[in-house]
């Protein structure tokens, strides 16, 4: 998902992405703790994908607040 992609979502839609992608993340996390991952390089990359839309999140915050 691209920057542009994160700024075109509703708030709503952005929360929900959030918990999608935490839960996705948890669960390939324990995954590769039982059997590991074909590609670990996947779980970094979904770290940075919640990363993005955090701060697409706490900017919205920010400029409600003003």
């Amino acid at each position: 998902m691209k920057n542009t992609e994160i700024r075109e979502l509703s708030n709503k839609e952005l929360a929900a992405r959030i918990r999608e992608e935490r839960s996705g993340l948890n669960k390939l996390e324990l995954g590769h703790a039982i059997s590991p991952v074909e590609n670990p390089n996947i779980i970094s990359a979904n770290k940075k994908l919640i990363a993005r839309l955090l701060t697409e999140q706490r900017k919205r915050q920010l400029l409600s607040a003003q």
